[in-house]
């Protein structure tokens, strides 16, 4: 007789973590100090000093700023960027782009006009976000039993 919504409204809540419905934005005239941490996609127009972590697409729009570490799945850069930028796929650096850092992608596209002053390190593992990397501790462990046998 009465039947349950509560099964629809479920599937609906569920939805892509990068759906253009779940977008963070900091919009032109915003200033940002810290850290932020995002499931899904991040639009900055404005200006943010500190360190950007999400799983999703990060695009710095023409009139954005970063000062400080990003890292994303993929990236976009319009706007001005000082410092590091870790990608897990591909960086996108568009001919109004401006960084001044370090990158570290898999996959790299630069346009014409784009100015980048740094270090750049591609095609290397990169290490999934928010998970410790594995690997590195066993190797930094290995380096220390052959350093301690050594001495």
């Amino acid at each position: 007789m009465f039947k349950s919504e509560k099964s629809n409204l479920s599937s609906t809540v569920k939805t892509n973590i990068n759906s253009p419905e779940l977008l963070n934005r900091i919009v032109e005239g915003t200033t940002i100090e810290g850290q932020i941490n995002s499931k899904s996609n991040i639009r900055v127009d404005g200006f943010l000093k500190g360190t950007i972590i999400t799983q999703g697409r990060l695009v710095l729009g023409p009139e954005g700023k970063v000062e400080g570490e990003i890292q994303c799945n993929n990236a976009d850069i319009e706007g001005t960027l000082n410092g590091t930028i870790q990608v897990k796929e591909l960086l996108t650096l568009k001919s109004s782009a401006k960084l001044q850092g370090d990158i570290s992608t898999n996959k790299l596209a630069i346009e014409p006009g784009a100015v980048f002053s740094g270090t750049c390190s591609m095609g290397g593992i990169l290490k999934d976000l928010n998970q410790p990397n594995k690997e590195t501790k066993a190797e930094e462990l290995v380096a220390t039993k052959v350093r301690e046998q050594s001495a």
